[in-house]
């Protein structure tokens, strides 16, 4: 059960104006501050930082970040916020230091339910403007060299019996990192001379072998998945612009040019017409014409 004692129908426009009391003038009222923030739960937490600033037009938690410091900040600051919130920044600040703090990590997804652990990882999202599981696997990128050979001939023989549904193959394929997929994938092209994307290439109509070929691609070198995409079909063609344009779409332009010899804004203008034709080259970031 909780330890939090929180007050029953407290007005957050009575606690907002209390908080300012207690930050305004020279010195702060600390203990004004503990027996508002210390007895509201996250709801009225919320409320209250909602009525701050429709009151004074100004962030509350900015504002008790510059009246308070220590440890004591540290706990505020953490309290303050929304729960996701809190959690999504306790993981930024463990992944970012310069060993990566796990203990932190493994607490938010081992013990959170998985709706909680949904709500962390949009809110990182929101936050940060990279997923937790980018972030993370950007700063634990150590390759295990033993293991990509062993699993490269995992895969070689998957492929060469046909049996792209292998769970050994899956396994590997969903739950290693980019580094160390790559590792794998380098390490079989040393040893047989060929790529991985190319030997899952074929007439084959099953379909387990064109996921696992559209899945090397991606993981290898997603620009170029990317740009060979865009002389397909107009669905496909949209959902890679209105996907990509926030993100890398540049990159792609440039992949897109060096395999075909002509712009992608060039091809787009070339294949569409009318308002379709003009937004997609707004997106690809063409002047207003």
């Amino acid at each position: 059960m909780a330890t939090l004692i929180a007050m029953d129908n407290a007005s957050p426009i009575e606690d907002a104006e209390i908080l300012h009391k207690a930050c305004k003038g020279w010195g702060t009222d600390e203990k004004l501050i503990i027996n508002i923030l210390g007895h509201r739960n996250a709801t009225q937490r919320k409320q209250i930082r909602e009525a701050y600033e429709r009151l004074y037009e100004e962030d509350l938690i900015k504002r008790l970040e510059s009246e308070l410091s220590g440890d004591f900040e540290r706990a505020v600051y953490r309290w303050i916020l929304d729960p996701v919130d809190r959690d999504a920044v306790l993981a930024h600040v463990a992944i970012k230091k310069s060993e990566v703090d796990f203990k932190v990590l493994i607490e938010i997804s081992c013990i959170y339910s998985p709706e909680e652990l949904l709500g962390v990882r949009r809110a990182y999202q929101n936050r940060y403007k990279h997923s937790l599981e980018e972030d993370l696997a950007s700063h634990t990128s150590e390759v295990n060299a033993r293991l990509a050979d062993s699993e490269a001939d995992i895969v070689h023989k998957a492929i060469k019996d046909n049996c792209f549904n292998n769970d050994e193959l899956i396994r590997i394929l969903t739950t290693r990192s980019k580094p160390q997929l790559n590792a794998t994938f380098n390490r079989y092209r040393e040893d047989h001379k060929t790529s991985i994307s190319k030997d899952l290439l074929g007439d084959s109509g099953n379909s387990f072998q064109k996921a696992l070929h559209t899945t090397v691609r991606c993981i290898t070198d997603p620009h170029k998945y990317y740009a060979k995409k865009m002389g397909t079909d107009e669905d496909s063609v949209t959902r890679v612009i209105v996907t990509r344009a926030e993100k890398d779409l540049k990159e792609i332009k440039e992949v897109y040019y060096k395999k075909n010899s002509i712009s992608l804004d060039d091809a787009i203008a070339k294949d569409t017409s009318g308002d379709y034709k003009d937004f997609l080259l707004a997106l690809l970031g063409k002047p207003d014409h």
